[in-house]
């Protein structure tokens, strides 16, 4: 026989279904729970507790949540009895009042009533959507400050601290993934939905990442940035750059960018801090197009597919200090860590062997590891 519990979990099911109907203006009907009409238990005692239990929790006792519809029915042990079978809530208020929810679903009317009013746009969404209005039941008085303020001004170049909008400081940040899909909705056309980053999403300053470059020619660090030679610049700037090189080495680690100043004399030449995956921030930069890349990064499976995607950005990138010779002379039995890749990856027949070796045995040889001197005699001939 079913239980007041297994009743509620059951009613519960319903309760969004039953919003999204609110919504619609349709009636309330009948709310009916299915329940097990057949009574296999051989004990009288433990089938009279059961019922008084289901009897205890009904309308009949409660004054609201389900009704119970008994019939005369005759069971496998117990003979004929009195079995529920019919339970339903009558009303709206039985249901909400059972469940606990009357102040949550009168809250939830109340927003959707307020979204709908400035956004009628939206009401398919909302209809749609009842678990999230649910979700950000407190919050639908900031929210809406934000999605008016984006309807008026779509593409307002301002960090988001600096919306002049009446909500906390960091309510948009703290909302963004919600605000996000709302916007999407109301704003489609002005919405780059290409990017997943809301502030590029949605037409708003962010703090850019930094292209951290050595300037290896001194001639060209005097002449055009007063003897500067260690320059962070935001990526969009680095984009726009226009310098007398013809050659850009990539470097993976921080440490190994001050070693590069060791290199033999390299003309019209830059060296990059690639900070291994963060080559992605580079892959705009037109101006590499046309110029020598060198890549140089540590000797392991990760080293490799770092290699391997920024190839994907400049497909005329060149490796250095990443071949089976190097490894092999300085390898000092470093373990990497292991790498679940097994797509296909831009790399030289010679590149790939080394990377299958490295990633069956879980090896690694840090850029660091490999001597000064080494280093500059493979640059000597650049």
């Amino acid at each position: 026989m079913i239980s007041p519990s297994e009743i509620k979990t059951k009613a519960g099911r319903k309760y969004l279904s039953f919003l999204q109907s609110m919504l619609e203006e349709k009636p309330f009907t009948e709310l009916v729970i299915r329940g097990d009409k057949n009574y296999t238990k051989s004990s009288l005692s433990e089938f009279e507790k059961e019922i008084l239990l289901l009897i205890s929790q009904s309308k009949e006792k409660k004054g609201f949540g389900y009704t119970l519809d008994f019939q005369k029915v005759k069971t496998k042990y117990l003979g004929t009895q009195d079995l529920p079978i019919t339970i339903y809530f009558e009303t709206e208020t039985d249901l909400l009042k059972y469940l606990g929810k009357e102040k949550e679903a009168e809250l939830f009317k109340v927003n959707c009533e307020k979204i709908i009013f400035n956004f009628p746009e939206l009401r398919n969404w909302v209809i749609q959507n009842p678990s999230r209005i649910i979700q950000n039941q407190n919050e639908w008085e900031s929210i809406l400050k934000v999605c008016i303020f984006f309807k008026q001004n779509p593409k307002p170049n301002l960090y988001v601290r600096e919306l002049p909008i009446s909500v906390h400081t960091k309510f948009v940040e703290r909302n963004q993934a919600f605000i996000k899909d709302i916007l999407d909705e109301l704003i489609p056309e002005s919405a780059n939905t290409q990017e997943r980053q809301f502030e590029k999403r949605f037409n708003l300053k962010f703090s850019e990442p930094l292209v951290r470059f050595k300037i290896l020619e001194k001639e060209i660090s005097r002449n055009l940035f007063s003897g500067l030679d260690d320059i962070a610049i935001p990526v969009s700037q680095f984009e726009k750059l226009n310098l007398p090189v013809n050659k850009v080495i990539i470097v993976e680690n921080k440490t190994t960018l001050y070693t590069t100043l060791t290199l033999p004399r390299m003309n019209k030449t830059i060296a990059i801090f690639g900070s291994g995956y963060s080559v992605s921030n580079l892959k705009n930069v037109n101006w590499f197009k046309n110029l020598e890349l060198l890549y140089w990064g540590d000797i392991d499976v990760h080293g490799f597919e770092i290699l391997s995607q920024f190839r994907g950005y400049f497909p005329h990138t060149q490796s250095r200090l990443m071949d089976k010779q190097t490894f092999d002379r300085f390898f000092e039995n470093d373990l990497g860590t292991v790498s679940n890749i097994t797509r296909k990856l831009n790399l030289t027949h010679s590149e790939q062997e080394l990377y299958t070796i490295l990633k069956l045995n879980n090896w690694r040889l840090e850029q660091e590891k490999i001597p000064f001197d080494y280093v500059n005699k493979s640059f000597e001939n650049e």
